[in-house]
């Protein structure tokens, strides 16, 4: 069994810490961004207390084990950049997911999500020991499955249909995996790109 519990992990440019209301604040600075929510299942955030509800529901998921949220600091800045998760943890299996993963327009295409994945990476394979890591996106989100494609996840299919969007929307979501044995070549990859 996998014993997955709240922990701090720092890199160079971010640090996760454990997703707590305090960060509401610094989320909502960010997070009133329609293009954040386009392809989420959580709809879109107007103001603070949309996002202090969101944040207690992931708290929720987190309180009943099926999920551990983090906050994604931007070391230089001092500021939020966003929030990141293990989710679909199944212990049992040794296996998780990473994603409910968004960031501030400033923080996109920089070293944050590249390092964010190479830490939660490695704590799952390294620490945790996994066998599976998943991540999945919504078929529309071209700019995500490219970043998933680009760190060596393995596109495994998509489930069609399988989850309603707040606007109704039928969405289809495209599984990704990276598996234990994979994981030394995942590793190199993400290094190189964090030292580019």
């Amino acid at each position: 069994m996998m014993d997955v519990k709240p922990v701090v992990l720092t890199g160079k440019y971010v640090r996760l810490e454990p997703l707590t209301e305090e960060h509401a604040a610094g989320l909502t600075e960010i997070g009133l961004d329609d293009t954040i929510w386009e392809y989420l299942p959580y709809g879109g955030m107007q103001n603070e207390s949309d996002i202090r509800r969101w944040v207690r529901t992931i708290l929720d998921r987190e309180s009943v084990g099926t999920d551990l949220p983090f906050a994604v600091i931007h070391l230089a800045s001092g500021r939020v950049a966003g929030t990141t998760r293990y989710m679909e943890i199944r212990s049992e299996h040794h296996g998780l997911e990473i994603g409910g993963t968004w960031y501030g327009a400033e923080f996109r295409r920089t070293q944050v999500n590249t390092e964010c994945k190479y830490l939660l990476l490695k704590q799952a394979f390294e620490e945790l020991k996994s066998i599976r890591v998943q991540l999945k996106t919504d078929s529309r989100n071209e700019r995500s499955q490219r970043a998933i494609e680009r760190i060596g996840a393995k596109r495994e299919g998509t489930l069609r249909n399988h989850m309603i969007l707040p606007n109704g929307y039928f969405r289809h979501s495209i599984y990704y995996s990276i598996l234990d044995s994979e994981w030394p070549k995942v590793k190199i990859k993400l290094n190189e790109m964090l030292n580019q």
